[in-house]
């Protein structure tokens, strides 16, 4: 199975869970690559005020739906991020766009409710970049504000799946770190944790995705 992440920053996803993603994927796991494909695709550093990041609107429905259709190879993300959206596990608020200096929409990035040991946790999934946007920074940018906004509120714990050398740059450690697993078979680097609130106990167990994820 991002955005966790199902990610893309062709530009710049898992995914996202990333972000910024050249679509090679390193996942080993034909369930992982299966279930969030692209998840694993390497992703480029950058964030900054060129990428002002927003939580999206009714307005931008459609372009983060054709955002994520152009970033990755299938329509699974798009059509992903539609389902989430009527899915109990969506967060209002928690979907979150970096605009073009034009105003257009240059990224998008996700967080839901999944769960661990029976404990509440978000899954970043997807990520996604306009891929005439490579290596520009909106991916950095959208997944950096997208989880302030989340310790913002309150949120405790954060998964992604995705790209061992892009993610830690947020935070995020192995998840095994912490005795979080999977449920399916990634390299352990792949599956990651990011804490945003040390003073709530942090659950371990396997992770269990919203129905939409298909895990």
């Amino acid at each position: 199975m991002t955005d966790t992440s199902r990610s893309s920053d062709r530009s710049a996803g898992p995914s996202t869970h990333p972000s910024d993603a050249s679509g090679v994927s390193d996942v080993s796991s034909a369930a992982a690559r299966e279930a969030f494909p692209g998840a694993i695709a390497p992703a480029t550093p950058g964030a900054g005020p060129r990428w002002p990041a927003r939580p999206e609107t009714a307005g931008d429905i459609g372009a983060v739906r054709a955002v994520n259709l152009a970033a990755f190879d299938t329509p699974l993300e798009a059509d992903l991020v539609d389902a989430l959206r009527t899915d109990g596990a969506w967060v209002p608020g928690l979907s979150y766009v970096a605009e073009a200096p034009d105003g257009s929409v240059a990224a998008h990035a996700l967080l839901t409710v999944c769960e661990v040991g029976g404990a509440r946790a978000l899954a970043l999934a997807p990520v996604a970049v306009d891929p005439a946007l490579q290596r520009s920074g909106a991916g950095s940018s959208v997944v950096r504000a997208l989880l302030a906004a989340a310790r913002t509120r309150g949120e405790s714990l954060v998964l992604v799946l995705g790209h061992p050398e892009y993610y830690p740059r947020f935070g995020f450690v192995p998840a095994s770190r912490f005795g979080i697993r999977a449920p399916f078979e990634v390299p352990d680097g792949a599956m990651m944790a990011l804490v945003l609130d040390d003073s709530v106990p942090v659950p371990s167990g396997t992770i269990g995705y919203p129905a939409p994820f298909g895990v």
